[in-house]
């Protein structure tokens, strides 16, 4: 059992004006076998949401708690959450040159493990998941996210993530910049994680098209720092069809 608990989170970020509030009182709880879709208009805090749980040295929380099955997430150093079993798949995953990705993804599991992984069941174990890719053995070779298209650094992601194979796994835009074969690919992948056991996922995004693949079982709207509004998959459709406005224009009006 794996639950990711999120009470009345307050974050602010340094800006040369001073401290600027961006989460405003965030409450969620995703429990294990849980898909959580959190959509939003651009500036909403979605991002600074997965950040925060990360532990992202810009944001810096102002309030409120995080808790993995009960432990502290926040008293955490970046690298302790990680080995707690949280996972974050950037929006903009950031290039390595020089560190391959078969030296990244070892030295990664052996990290979060506390052990290095044996060798040979390792080389088969990675060329497994980026077959699941579709990615090149020789894929392991390059350098991390260097020269990588949007669909590569992704799905280089989606990689880690299986064989890195946490709890909860935080995904930030995972689809974004990608083409539709990209997004199957990706959504496949993501559907096998958390096809196993214990294993819950918080999907952030700004299109549905990713939900008609990988089916949420919760859906928040984020408006101005916080969750607006709760809905199941129901709620992602009227979001198609609708837009922010009705949200917007609420918020608006509580100002």
């Amino acid at each position: 059992m794996s639950t990711l608990e999120i009470k009345d989170l307050q974050v602010s970020v340094d800006t040369e004006d001073g401290p600027k509030e961006i989460l405003k009182g965030v409450t969620l709880t995703i429990k294990d076998g849980e898909t959580h879709a959190i959509m939003g208009p651009n500036g909403s805090g979605k991002s600074t949401l997965a950040y925060s749980i990360a532990g992202h040295p810009k944001y810096t929380v102002t309030g409120g708690t995080v808790t993995l099955d009960g432990e502290d997430v926040l008293a955490m150093s970046v690298d302790e959450r990680a080995r707690a079993g949280l996972f974050l798949a950037m929006q903009y995953p950031v290039e390595v040159p020089g560190v391959s990705v078969a030296n990244f993804l070892r030295t990664a599991k052996t990290a979060i493990d506390g052990e290095a992984p044996k060798l040979r069941t390792w080389v088969k174990d990675v060329n497994t998941a980026l077959g699941n890719l579709n990615l090149d053995p020789t894929f392991s070779q390059r350098s991390v996210n260097e020269g990588f298209s949007g669909g590569e650094k992704k799905r280089h992601e989606i990689a880690q993530l299986e064989l890195l194979n946490p709890k909860v796994a935080v995904l930030d835009e995972t689809d974004s910049g990608l083409d539709i074969d990209a997004l199957k690919v990706v959504s496949e992948g993501v559907n096998r994680f958390r096809a196993q056991e214990g294993k819950g996922v918080l999907l952030i995004t700004h299109y549905t098209r990713i939900l008609r693949y990988i089916e949420p079982d919760h859906v928040h709207v984020f408006v101005d720092g916080k969750v607006a509004e709760s809905g199941g998959p129901e709620l992602a459709e009227e979001l198609e069809a609708n837009g922010y406005e009705r949200f917007l224009t609420s918020t608006q009006a509580a100002v």
